[in-house]
Parts: C-alpha cells; sequence; structure tokens
C-alpha cells in the first residue's frame, strides 16, 4: 500500500560550526546537512534547495575592510573637502560605522536625510506630524534648527536611537563639520556641495543620473571600496552596499565571487547523495513589517548567487479560484481529480494575466525562497546559517 504525501513545504535551519575566515564553506555546509538529515530524519530529494546566508559567505572569505580603507577611498573619489552624504538608512548595523569613514575621508559632512522615513522604512516622523505641522514632504526642506522647532527629539520606535542626533555626533567625533538638512528631491545638496555619496539603495541609478545631469561628482555607495584599498575587501558590484557592522572600526561587506560555491555544493551533494538540489546564498528577505512599516531589504539583491534552476518566477494555479469557479459544482473526490487534472494540464509558458493564477506571487524565486531563509535562520542566536527547504516546488498533486 502507497502512502501519500502529506506535507508539502518544509523550512529547516540547519545548525553549523561558527564559521571563520579561510575555513572550507562548501565541505562544511554539505556535512552539516547531512548530518541533520541523518538526526532529524529527513531524506534528501530533488529540486530541495539549500540556502547560505551572505554573512557566513563573506566571514569565510574575509571580505572586510577598516573604517580607515572607506576614509581613503572617499577622500581619493570627492577631494576630501565637503561632501554631500544623502539618503542613507537609519541603521547603527548597516551605516553607522560606513558613515564614520565617509566622516573620517572628509572635512565637512552636509547630511541630508529623506522624511518622514528612510527608503527602507525607519521613520524619523509620522504623516501626522507631518499634517499637524502643514509641511509637505515632497517640497520642503528643512534645517536642523526647523526640524528641531517643529518635531522635537523623534527616537526610532524599536531602538530608541534619536538617528539625526546619532548621526550628527558620529560625524563631528570623526573630526568633520556637520550640517544636517531634510529634502526628498536629490538636487537640493546641490545648494551645498556638488561632491556627493548617495547612499539610496534601490533608488541608486536614478539619484547618480540625475545629480550628474547637473554637473556633480557623484559615487554611490555600490562605487566606495569597489576594488580593494591597501588590501582591503572590497565588492566590485555593490561596494559597500549591503554591508554589516564587524566591529566599531570594520564592516564585512557583501559577498563576492560565491557562483563556485553554490555550483560546488550542488555537485558534492549530487555525488554524496544522487541528488539533484538547488544552492543560493541569501541576504535580507524582501518583505515589510506591517507595525514598523520597515521594508527588510536593506541589501541591494535578496540572492547574490544562485545555481540557474532558481531562476524565474512561480507558475501556479490560484487553487481557491479554481474550486470557487470552474468547479463551483464538484466536491470531495470528483473536485480533487478535476483539480489535479487543470495543474496537470497547466501550460508551462508563464500564467502571469491569467485569472486563474491571479492573486499567485508573481516575484522571482529566489526573492521568495530568501524571505522564507531570512525569517528561518533570523538575526540572532539561533545559530542556523544554513536553511534547508523541501517540497518548495511541489504541487498539490506531488505525492500522490
Amino acid at each position: 500500500m502507497s502512502t501519500e504525501r502529506r506535507v508539502g513545504t518544509v523550512s529547516r535551519g540547519i545548525r553549523c560550526p561558527i564559521f571563520r575566515e579561510g575555513d572550507d564553506l562548501a565541505n562544511q555546509v554539505v556535512e552539516s546537512v547531512l548530518a541533520a538529515a541523518e538526526s532529524d530524519g529527513f531524506e534528501v530529494r530533488d529540486k530541495d534547495v539549500l540556502c547560505i546566508t551572505e554573512s557566513v559567505v563573506a566571514r569565510c572569505q574575509g571580505n572586510y575592510a577598516s573604517v580607515d580603507a572607506i576614509a581613503e577611498d572617499v577622500k581619493e573619489k570627492l577631494g576630501g573637502k565637503t561632501i554631500g552624504v544623502i539618503w542613507p538608512i537609519l541603521s547603527r548595523n548597516r551605516f553607522a560605522i560606513c558613515l564614520r569613514g565617509m566622516a573620517k575621508g572628509a572635512e565637512k559632512i552636509v547630511l541630508m536625510l529623506s522624511y518622514p522615513s528612510d527608503e527602507v522604512g525607519n521613520a524619523l516622523l509620522t504623516l501626522d506630524q507631518l499634517d499637524a505641522a502643514g509641511v509637505n514632504p515632497y517640497s520642503d526642506v528643512l534645517s536642523l534648527e526647523k526640524y528641531r522647532e517643529l518635531f522635537g527629539e523623534n527616537r526610532h520606535q524599536f531602538t530608541g536611537v534619536d538617528y539625526v542626533a546619532y548621526y550628527g555626533d558620529l560625524i563631528k567625533e570623526c573630526g568633520a563639520d556637520v550640517e544636517i538638512i531634510f529634502a526628498n528631491h536629490a538636487e537640493e545638496i546641490l545648494n551645498y556641495t556638488d561632491k556627493v555619496i548617495n547612499c539610496d539603495i534601490h533608488t541608486r541609478a536614478r539619484t547618480k543620473r540625475i545629480l550628474r545631469s547637473k554637473g556633480a561628482t557623484v559615487f554611490g555607495m555600490d562605487e566606495i571600496l569597489n576594488a580593494p584599498v591597501n588590501g582591503s575587501g572590497y565588492n566590485e558590484k555593490y561596494g559597500l552596499l549591503g554591508s554589516n557592522k564587524a566591529t566599531e572600526d570594520s564592516v564585512k561587506l557583501f559577498p563576492r565571487d560565491a557562483q563556485k560555491l553554490v555550483e560546488d555544493i550542488q555537485s558534492m551533494m549530487l555525488e554524496k547523495t544522487g541528488k539533484h538540489i538547488e544552492v543560493m546564498v541569501y541576504g535580507d528577505g524582501a518583505f515589510k513589517d506591517p507595525v514598523g512599516k520597515i521594508w527588510e531589504l536593506a541589501d541591494p539583491v535578496v540572492s547574490p548567487f544562485y545555481t540557474s534552476g532558481l531562476e524565474g518566477t512561480p507558475n501556479e494555479l490560484k487553487l481557491k479560484y479554481l474550486a470557487d469557479n470552474d468547479y463551483s459544482n464538484l466536491s470531495g473526490e470528483e473536485l480533487r481529480e478535476a483539480i489535479s487534472k487543470a495543474i496537470a494540464d497547466k501550460p508551462q509558458e508563464s500564467l502571469v494575466g491569467n485569472m486563474v493564477s491571479e492573486g499567485t506571487t508573481p516575484r522571482r524565486l529566489t526573492d521568495l525562497i530568501g524571505s522564507l531563509c531570512d525569517l528561518t535562520s533570523g538575526s540572532g542566536d539561533k545559530g542556523t546559517p544554513v536553511v534547508y527547504i523541501q517540497g518548495y516546488f511541489d504541487n498539490y498533486t506531488t505525492g500522490r
């Protein structure tokens, strides 16, 4: 008697050793997954997905850089006088150390913050505060003095930090003068300086285009440390984007050159298990917190490296649409058989725009799976920098 599979997608955090620079990451990851499979009693299957957090990849690569390396690159590229630093995110982990390097590479920083929130949703102000003050964020430019007069001190909902004061004090501690303004159109910074570092992540190309069209010298964070400085780490594609605080004086950069890593792990798993799995490196998931309104994606991409089977978007039917419309007159075994046939007969080309797929998620597989991984591994003390996902590519008919 055959047993029907009753479980769909399963996401498992895999406990691993504490990884250090120079470790053989591919071997250790494969060994950790196979040990977990044995101890937890699951079998490796074709189309499983093995996912590794970007932080351990970068750590094993030794992809670190000091504040002084950042400062030297900033000074070399922007001249070391007055530099506009515009639209950073509000984060001690993600940006404060980068700002320290920028400040050490300049005589003065004009810090331009977006408001009422940063790019990823960290709020300086609420919309209600703006309404009460009669401020239009689309047109009004605020000095620090006007900001304080209208809104006083505003601490982050979760961290309790007044980022305006925190960033200003940090710049001064590094020996630079500071002026802080609040504006939402890039050209405003040109009233103060034509040497600019734009720190926005997902809108960076547009910001560069706008400012360069006005004759400004502009470097995005993706262009700072995009090559090594005195032997430092670097990322040729993303520079400082995707970096995290390592120590008070250094950052861990986003990983580089890891396509071979994911393909090597795929080959090793095939050799050891006979199963073809997919492998990806993941960073921040792409989801939004409904309470704090923070969009999680502070990395430039969710997955910088992945095997070819993770290209594309889901191609799925909406089961409840079929049940409520096409097969509303059926129930029980007849309904199950009808839906199973519809799945088996669905076209291989994209169903986007077809009503039977309406409400399914037309996002890239790597973004969806990376978000699942980020939620599974967390960012604290779980000790599971590898996530093993089974059944993601299953549908209602799999295992029947």
